[in-house]
């Protein structure tokens, strides 16, 4: 049906020739929207009379406008295809402009596309209402909906023979992204052409969105993709008659099997030993965690933990399943990390800068570039463990757990189970599931036996098997479970007398003992104690948000005192101190009796004696000491000739400790 009658299109032109030559708009036959596009052509002073655009893009503009909307041009071009075959020999043209109007493709009859020329209706041109006046074109881009424009409704002359229909495209996120257009002779309009074009370009709407979606599920799937094959876990999925149908790299690697076993397989199989737990994902009863499998493999035993869980479509049937398997060494050292085993000392922490430390840490440093074991022999108090961490940081294991175990603090029946771990049912009071030991937890790190001297004979014959086979076995258990672990022991005892009194094996002591490094007990590192001290006030006063000062009475005394307790002592002592003083200075009042008494036994008698009656006259005592020490300094410096080394020597203190009390007495 056509959309003009003969007396329509004789009234528009009529209106339109008014409106050109008077300014005056009867509204009642012209569209509002094609009446505003008229009004906004005369405002710009288009020129009625022309219609040929002007503005065409360079070739080098038009390729730019087609690459950028590539994937618009191939959707669309089916359509203008089907829809050209439908119109051929017809004199229609069927046009796709991109969402600024510009002509991007042509479907036509060769003589009607040569015809369009004239107007310059051509690939690259510029269909907007500024450009060409008023066309379906341009009201499509204005009012986001499909318009047809013919005859006169066109505001410029030469566009009077035509009649065109366009409906706007749209993208994935709802604007305007290209027009599909069908124009042809003005006397063939029809409504139905309107429709047809609406229809098509809302099919290439659909399409653009289809291929957004297509878009974005194909990049979801390579992200997942990427995840799946790069995970640190294994993933197994399974359809729903149990068959493996996909699986990540890390899973062939756990399982020790080839892509070509897996595809394919029964999940029953593959996890011999869990029926139980497979036939409850396969009826989709309920999903499970954390369960610890074996396998043996090509390479040798593996083990991890799988969980698992079904999966359902929409309807609730069971589709098939997921299984995670996670590496033993990864989930060991999530346990460690978040024990707390791992190191917080380096060499660098160790404070001192006597001889004998300075060779300790030497001694140190060279065994923690290798593997073997270590022995670390010092009193209590000395930073066994302290060396021993450092040991750790500083060696190639340092990235895995460090895990201390004080064979004296455990008792004698438990020691075995926290050592080689037990399984479900080894004794009574064990875990449900078992239980790791700690050679296990320790594996690709450092075991550290503290008091090893102390470990009954019967687990020794158990630790030298371990170490000799790298293998352990849990108790009540019979799956034997590789490892990879550094020993380095502590003792504060001596052990070639303990293997000479039957209490600690022979063999295991070789075993053990690659390095034994002696740590020097704090009375025969005079030197450090004073540095030791004031780190330790400096580091209680920054935790405390306080800066304290030394009194130099407290200097003498410290070096003095022969530390029994080593280092730990020191420690416990400033912490004292700090916590006594009420003006942040540390004086010999806020010491312990034991250090105050240290100098001269007549002073530790009478410190004692006013310790016992509540009253302790330490300015008194102090005046005695100081004398006699005056006394003996210059007495020893006579006897020595002024050597100072000697004389510090004799009197069992640091060279530093000497100077100041030179100092302090006016002694040249």
């Amino acid at each position: 049906m056509a959309c003009d009658n003969p007396i329509s299109i004789i009234s528009k032109d009529l209106i339109w020739k008014k409106f050109i030559s008077k300014g005056e708009l009867e509204s009642r036959i012209i569209l509002p929207q094609i009446a505003d596009s008229w009004v906004r052509c005369s405002q710009i002073d288009l020129n009625p009379n022309d219609g040929k655009c002007l503005n065409v893009l360079e070739k080098h503009d038009i390729y730019r406008m087609l690459e950028k909307n590539q994937d618009i041009v191939d959707i669309a071009k089916p359509f203008m295809a089907n829809i050209y075959e439908f119109f051929r020999n017809s004199g229609f043209i069927v046009v796709l402009s991109d969402e600024n109007g510009y002509i991007m493709e042509r479907f036509g009859d060769a003589e009607v596309l040569t015809s369009a020329r004239h107007l310059s209706f051509v690939q690259g041109a510029s269909w907007r209402e500024e450009d060409v006046g008023t066309n379906a074109i341009a009201i499509g881009l204005k009012t986001g909906a499909p318009v047809q424009v013919s005859g006169a409704e066109h505001y410029c002359r030469k566009h009077h023979w035509w009649t065109c229909s366009a409906a706007p495209i749209y993208g994935y996120d709802g604007q305007i992204v290209a027009l599909l257009d069908i124009s042809g002779p003005a006397q063939s309009a029809y409504s139905h052409t309107l429709a047809m074009v609406a229809a098509a370009a809302n099919a290439i709407t659909m399409q653009i969105g289809i291929k957004q979606k297509n878009y974005e599920l194909s990049l979801m799937n390579k992200r997942l993709s990427s995840i799946f094959n790069t995970m640190s876990d294994g993933v197994i999925f399974f359809d729903r008659w149990g068959k493996v149908r996909e699986f990540n790299p890390i899973a062939q690697k756990i399982l020790g099997k080839s892509g070509n076993i897996l595809n394919g397989a029964s999940v029953q199989t593959i996890f011999r030993g869990k029926n139980q737990l497979i036939q409850t994902l396969l009826n989709g009863k309920a999903a499970y965690a954390d369960v610890e499998f074996f396998t043996d493999t090509e390479m040798g035993p593996s083990r991890c933990v799988i969980s698992g869980e079904t999966i359902f479509d929409k309807q609730g049937c069971i589709n098939g399943g997921v299984i995670i398997l996670r590496p033993m060494e990864k989930v060991h050292n999530l346990v460690n990390r978040f024990s707390g085993h791992y190191t917080t000392f380096k060499f660098s922490d160790i404070i001192g800068k006597s001889q004998q430390i300075t060779e300790a840490i030497r001694q140190a440093s060279l065994a923690a570039a290798t593997s073997s074991n270590v022995i670390l022999r010092g009193e209590s108090g000395t930073g066994k463990e302290m060396f021993a961490q450092a040991i750790h940081c500083r060696s190639s294991r340092r990235n895995g757990p460090f895990i201390a175990v004080n064979c004296g603090a455990i008792p004698r029946e438990l020691i075995g189970s926290e050592l080689f771990g037990y399984e479900e049912g080894a004794f009574t009071g064990a875990k449900r599931g078992g239980r790791p030991g700690n050679f296990e937890l320790a594996s690709g790190g450092t075991l550290f036996l503290d008091e090893i001297g102390d470990m009954p004979l019967e687990q020794q014959v158990a630790l030298l098997r371990v170490l000799q086979e790298k293998k352990v076995a849990r108790l009540g258990g019979n799956k034997v479970i590789p490892i990879d672990v550094r020993i380095i022991c502590a003792t504060n005892k001596d052990l070639n007398q303990l293997v000479a009194n039957g209490t600690f094996r022979q063999d295991l002591y070789y075993r053990l003992n690659v390095f034994t490094i002696e740590i020097p007990p704090l009375r025969d590192r005079r030197d450090d104690i004073e540095m030791l001290f004031r780190y330790f006030v400096e580091q209680i006063g920054s935790e405390q948000g306080c800066e304290y000062t030394i009194e130099t009475d407290v200097l003498d005394c410290i070096n003095s005192y022969d530390w029994p307790g080593n280092v730990r002592q020191v420690h416990n002592v400033v912490e004292r101190a700090c916590n006594l003083t009420e003006n942040q200075r540390i004086s010999i009042a806020c010491l312990p009796p034991e250090l105050c008494c240290s100098p001269g036994r007549e002073f530790s008698m009478r410190a004692r004696h006013h310790e016992n009656t509540g009253v302790c006259h330490y300015q008194e005592i102090k005046s005695e000491i100081s004398n006699k020490e005056c006394n003996e300094i210059k007495l020893l410096l006579a006897k020595e000739r002024g050597n100072l080394s000697k004389v510090a020597a004799t009197l069992g203190i640091a060279r530093s400790t000497l100077y100041r009390k030179l100092k302090k007495y006016a002694i040249e």
